[in-house]
């Protein structure tokens, strides 16, 4: 059964890393969704910019176009992608039916010192706030989306979250 997955939460939660690692433990493709975003959303967050809804559509769009192409991944693929909000989770299921989510949540302190620690990022560690405060934490009713502390070790975070994904497709479940 093809899988799909979105590791998400703010920047700097480790979402890159886990998600790249998950997509080995389970013969996925990876996908990095900053390399989905346009040169112009990558200007903005490199000028300390926020970005808006208007911009991030497309953006999310192509995400979803990239976890629901068999094609392009027949076994599956798994997507680091913040997926902040509701309405941009909802917008990547429309388009990809079945995708099933990873947050990767922490302490905003936590965060801020890994932030302080990484290079080569065009994502200011100053944004870190706007992304806490667009986070809308998943409802009860997002039944297809796991929190995972990242208090975890990494390869913690990995297994568990294989763990997550098999017991749904052992279940039998489309979310």
């Amino acid at each position: 059964m093809r899988i799909a997955v979105v590791v998400m939460g703010v920047s700097g939660c480790g979402k890159s890393t886990v998600a790249q690692q998950l997509a080995q433990a389970l013969g996925l493709d990876f996908i990095d969704g900053d390399d989905l975003h346009s040169a112009n959303n990558v200007a903005k967050m490199r000028d300390g910019t926020p970005l808006t809804d208007a911009d991030r559509w497309p953006w999310l769009d192509r995400v979803g176009q990239r976890l629901a192409d068999p094609q392009r991944s027949p076994a599956g693929v798994a997507v680091a992608c913040s997926a902040l909000r509701r309405s941009y989770r909802d917008r990547i299921r429309a388009a990809a039916p079945g995708v099933r989510f990873v947050l990767l949540d922490g302490s905003a302190a936590l965060i801020e010192a890994r932030l302080a620690q990484r290079t080569g990022h065009y994502m200011p560690a100053d944004l870190l706030a706007s992304q806490f405060a667009a986070l809308e934490r998943p409802a009860a009713d997002e039944t297809d989306v796991h929190t995972l502390s990242i208090d975890a070790a990494v390869p913690a975070l990995v297994e568990a979250a294989v763990v997550l994904l098999r017991q749904r497709h052992e279940l039998g479940s489309s979310r």
